[in-house]
């Protein structure tokens, strides 16, 4: 049985993310070019998890009361994106949840590819909600292993042997944390499947 779900053991796995995101910054050295306001992975939508979609509407929620003009704004461009994504979306419009069908997994793979992150401020080229930023985010930029073998940033790692890459490997949640705590909050909310940024803070 899951454990239950809290803001604060998710701030203790977004800590442990956040340190081996760390050690693998302090390994890659200049391999790792990612910078503030260097921004082509903020371009294309994404599927985020329920963990990921609570802890941007934390954010989005926190910044209402420091600094409104900015959450409106983000709210704007949400409410912006959800209009004009809805009429291909390859899933619920309504609650935002993609479909999980092969047919729709594909359409996903070829849509909205040019679509901005609503959450990147335009003028600034800097991420609004940075701290809430969804595990995607978090960890882009270094190696990381998925069924398609050791991915990294296009814009990394040049020059650098397969090797060097392998030893700059990130693993941010060896222990399965972050699993536990999405069943324990899909269980307690009734929200469950993945959906995207727009969708998430433009309700």
């Amino acid at each position: 049985m899951p454990p239950r779900f809290s803001i604060a053991q998710d701030r203790k796995l977004i800590q442990i993310v956040d340190r081996a995101l760390e050690e693998v910054t302090r390994k890659s050295g200049a391999h790792l070019v990612c910078r503030l306001g260097c921004t082509p992975c903020c371009i294309g939508v994404f599927a985020i998890n329920q963990l990921d979609a609570d802890r941007l509407r934390r954010g989005l929620q926190e910044l209402e009361k420091k600094d409104p003009e900015r959450a409106a704004a983000i709210r704007q461009r949400s409410e912006d994106s959800v209009r004009r994504l809805t009429p291909d979306f390859p899933g619920d419009p309504v609650t935002g949840v993609l479909h999980e069908t092969a047919m729709a997994k594909e359409l996903f793979e070829d849509f909205a590819n040019d679509e901005a992150c609503p959450v990147l401020d335009p003028d600034t080229g800097t991420c609004d909600l940075y701290k809430s930023r969804p595990m995607t985010c978090r960890v882009f930029g270094p190696p990381v292993r998925s069924p398609g073998g050791l991915g990294v940033c296009e814009l990394c790692y040049h020059g650098a042997t397969d090797e060097e890459i392998a030893a700059c490997e990130l693993i941010p949640d060896p222990d399965g944390v972050e699993d536990a705590l999405l069943a324990a909050l899909e269980k307690k909310t009734g929200r469950s499947g993945d959906t995207i940024i727009a969708f998430c803070l433009a309700e």
